[in-house]
């Protein structure tokens, strides 16, 4: 029999997308664990394992002044967030330079093999995963047909077709369970 107990997977760059947008282009201040209790609570849950999925900022051969400040700051949140309230697993992929900007590369699949590895130890019967990338949708179907895992889905939106949090209905019908997260789960 499982417990009463849960993981909640977040995708940081998305949690970041959240935050800026909800702040009108300004970060909210968030404390994650913070967060993962209380999407854990919306579904009756106690949070007990914290995974974070992110990406070092970028760092050049011989890297900028500004490029250290950011990796200052990145190293000292990873600090934090590592001695939080909550046992925290943190996954780091990396940032890609491109002709079009940054992206980050590994992290889905970081993701992907956390949510695995964890369903296949049948501690929770419920995993929170914060993400809108319909990526997720073979490998959360997977999960709870396979290890009858549910996965509940913690998302925003803005209501706007086609705007950048926009849900594919793929992902939406896969998880029968569903969190919106707004602007109380962040400090004002």
């Amino acid at each position: 029999m499982r417990n009463k107990s849960t993981a909640a997977f977040i995708d940081m760059g998305y949690l970041s997308f959240i935050s800026k947008y909800l702040g009108k282009g300004k970060h909210l201040k968030y404390d994650v664990h913070e967060i993962a209790i209380e999407l854990s609570k919306k579904v009756n849950f106690w949070c007990e394992d914290l995974y974070i999925f992110t990406a070092p900022p970028y760092q050049s051969n011989e890297p900028t002044e500004e490029e250290k400040r950011k990796k200052e700051g990145y190293d000292k949140m990873i600090k934090k967030v590592k001695a939080g309230k909550l046992t925290t697993w943190v996954r780091e992929g990396r940032i890609q330079k491109t002709n079009e900007g940054f992206r980050q590369k590994g992290v889905d699949v970081l993701l992907t093999l956390d949510l695995m590895r964890v369903a296949q130890t049948r501690q929770f019967s419920k995993l929170i995963l914060m993400t809108s990338d319909t990526d997720f949708v073979p490998v959360i179907d997977y999960i709870q047909q396979h290890y009858k895992t549910e996965i509940v889905l913690a998302y925003f939106t803005d209501k706007k077709r086609k705007s950048p949090f926009s849900l594919s209905n793929h992902l939406w019908q896969i998880c029968k369970d569903k969190i919106l997260v707004n602007k109380e789960y962040f400090y004002s």
